[in-house]
């Protein structure tokens, strides 16, 4: 439950004298140990109700983007940082905070991890309280908890029952009183690690007491050092661990052998290239992530209006009028095209009255819905334009009283659809509603590691983007696993000279990353068995470029 201040402004409401605004309020929101998912479901009200977000490490800034994204921009204000790079104290912090909120606005300020939890969240409230501002408290979910989750480790056992949790900020500890055997959490220790081993020893704790220490914790970069109190020094330093870091000691670490879930996921730290918009790649993007890899999106299209703008204009008077009896849509660009060019005339949904829709697949459908839209005709086997035909009726010179199909679509599209329609015995408008070029070649470290195996897979989502991602950064790395969504575009990545690996046995974004995700979970389960250390393709370099069998 969030719990707001009884200062002398208690509501949003209460006004200061002389201003013209009401006194702003404070909200602070715990971000958690760095998964986005793991906000709670108040923090992302909040960091979306924002008209100013105070951060406080520089990855808060990239939070409230993706919290905020079809949102007007919020302000973001750095207080981590002052202008001299260095950090802010606690006091500095929040006079942050108290001259934002002093404006009258809305201000969210995210705190890493949990506001009141080793943080400066009860002094800046404070200040709020000095000041006369409300204030709110959002707990964020502690890595004292969370990272241990994932990796594997519980805190607590039927033979383990107490806890402590330790910071580590200044070594004034007294670690005689954790000789026991009760489970330790130490926040902050990876720069003394080697001290605190040693004045646990020394204060009676057994030299092969578990250690684990998990770097990036919750995040698709972490990973975990287990040893014991006599060597996790020197396997630490050996790991290359460095801050953030959590660490947990205490025989529950042994359980994580069984218990770890997250860093053996099928893609864990795969660098999978996704050459779509980030508006495209959205729905894989995720299926991916859920896997444990870490997408990153290259633009390989660019979508653009038709250079000839009257033939949609036509299209789309003949539709207002009646002169068609169906509009075929074969992509969700179409759907955008065709609701731009509504929106430019003061059209509404309600022009599609007594037209009959269809869509070339869910995704087309489901775009359609946002619209306010129901397609009536959607392929019931393969979603392509070929599985389309399928289902379409033939003209009847009886029960339709059009005879002309409104096919808006890409400049670049198949015959495909066109053919086998006229072949029905329908007329068709064949309009192009938009233009895809190809898009600006990607930065430079983003083309290096592209042609150097930096990357350990690529997922080729059509033909185009196999063309147009080889057209503006090169061939992938031989070591790179490529996926492909189809036979043709199969065929496609073969005649550049690549080997596909991976073929989606239906043509579904999220099909695609799941038999990504097949693949990587066989190659890990061959590795095991063979007793090797589980590597990732970016890892295995075989000296020759793939070629095409």
């Amino acid at each position: 439950m969030s719990k707001t201040s009884q200062s002398k402004a208690t509501t949003t409401d209460a006004t200061t004298p002389g201003s013209a605004r009401p006194a702003g309020q404070v909200a602070f929101v715990g971000t958690g140990p760095g998964d986005p998912d793991l906000l709670t479901v108040r923090a992302v009200e909040l960091i979306r109700a924002a008209e100013v977000v105070v951060t406080e490490v520089p990855a808060h800034a990239d939070l409230a983007r993706q919290v905020r994204a079809g949102l007007p921009e919020a302000e973001l204000v750095d207080g981590g940082f002052g202008t001299d790079g260095q950090p802010l104290t606690h006091a500095a912090r929040a006079k942050v905070v108290v001259k934002q909120a002093k404006t009258g606005r809305r201000v969210v300020r995210l705190m890493a991890d949990d506001p009141f939890l080793f943080a400066s969240g009860p002094q800046e409230a404070q200040a709020c309280v000095k000041a006369g501002l409300a204030f709110e408290i959002v707990p964020g979910v502690s890595s004292a908890t969370s990272v241990p989750a994932y990796a594997g480790i519980p805190l607590t056992a039927k033979s383990d029952r107490e806890v402590a949790v330790v910071s580590c900020a200044d070594l004034k500890v007294d670690w005689r009183q954790y000789a026991g055997g009760k489970t330790l959490v130490l926040l902050g220790a990876a720069d003394c690690i080697a001290d605190v081993a040693a004045a646990l020893v020394d204060a009676g704790r057994a030299t092969d007491t578990p250690v684990a220490m998990t770097r990036m914790g919750a995040t698709t970069e972490q990973f975990t050092v287990v040893s014991t109190l006599t060597d996790i020094a020197d396997d630490a330093k050996r790991a290359g661990m460095a801050a953030p870091a959590v660490t947990v000691i205490g025989d529950v670490v042994g359980m994580r052998e069984t218990l770890s879930w997250f860093e053996t996921k099928p893609l864990f730290g795969w660098r999978v290239l996704v050459p779509r918009t980030k508006e495209q790649a959205g729905s894989l993007s995720a299926r991916l992530r859920s896997y444990g890899a870490v997408p990153e999106e290259v633009p390989t299209i660019s979508v653009e209006p038709p250079r000839n703008p009257q033939q949609m204009d036509k299209a789309v008077r003949g539709l207002v009028e009646g002169r068609y009896e169906w509009i075929a849509f074969t992509s969700v660009n179409a759907v955008k095209a065709v609701k731009e060019k509504f929106e430019e005339y003061g059209l509404d949904a309600r022009a599609f009255s007594g037209l009959k829709i269809a869509a070339v697949g869910e995704k087309t459908a489901a775009c359609l819905a946002e619209w306010g839209l129901r397609a009536d005709l959607v392929p019931s086997g393969e979603q392509s334009a070929r599985g389309l035909l399928e289902d379409w009726p033939e003209y009847d010179e009886v029960l339709d009283p059009i005879n002309r199909v409104f096919l808006p679509r890409a400049d670049i599209a198949t015959e495909t659809l066109v053919a086998g329609l006229l072949e029905l015995g329908w007329e068709v408008d064949d309009v192009t509603a938009y233009r895809t070029v190809r898009a600006a070649p990607p930065p430079a470290p983003v083309r290096e590691a592209i042609k150097t195996g930096k990357f350990d897979a690529v997922v080729f989502t059509s033909s185009s983007t196999v063309r147009n991602l080889v057209g503006i950064a090169g061939k992938p790395h031989a070591s790179t696993v490529i996926a492909v969504i189809g036979p043709a575009t199969a065929k496609t990545a073969e005649e550049h000279g690549l080997r596909v690996d991976v073929l989606a046995p239906s043509p579904s974004v999220e099909v695609l990353a799941d038999a990504l995700a097949d693949h990587g979970a066989a190659q890990r389960a061959a590795m095991i068995e063979a007793g090797q250390p589980v590597t990732k393709p970016s890892e295995r370099r075989p000296a020759a470029r793939r070629r095409a069998k």
